[in-house]
């Protein structure tokens, strides 16, 4: 019995839609902030992300999978990022260094998912794949 193709489209806005939620949460009521909060939320969702895919599909992403649920992700975010690049500007114009730091941001959520969903486990007999 072949096991039906997942709709990477919803991993992807389900990721995005925890990415929001989670910086909301941290960043206004725990007030963390900063480049920790950012990869501490970048990891959150990312291994959220893989680790939903492989509880409803029982198997790690396949490559393509793999590509289309992180291009959409980090598409999905990265149209949010400049609506944020471009709120952020009207009130104030960064240099080249905070465009940099705002770049990194943004990279760390795309890295970490794709480095959550490659990861393989362990196979049956505790040998990592």
């Amino acid at each position: 019995m072949s096991t039906p193709s997942p709709r990477l489209g919803h991993y992807a806005l389900g990721g995005i839609l925890a990415s929001i939620l989670l910086n909301l949460l941290l960043r206004t009521f725990v007030k963390v902030g900063g480049l920790f909060a950012t990869l501490l939320i970048a990891g959150l969702v990312a291994a959220g992300l893989a680790l939903v895919f492989a509880w409803r599909t029982h198997r790690a992403p396949w490559p393509e999978e793999r590509r289309g649920i992180v291009l959409r992700y980090g598409l999905g975010l990265g149209v949010l990022y400049l609506g944020l690049l471009g709120m952020m500007e009207q009130q104030y114009e960064h240099g080249p260094v905070g465009l940099l730091l705002f770049g990194l941001h943004y990279a760390c959520y795309p890295a970490l998912a794709w480095v959550a969903l490659g990861w393989r486990g362990r196979n049956d007999a505790g040998q990592v794949q």
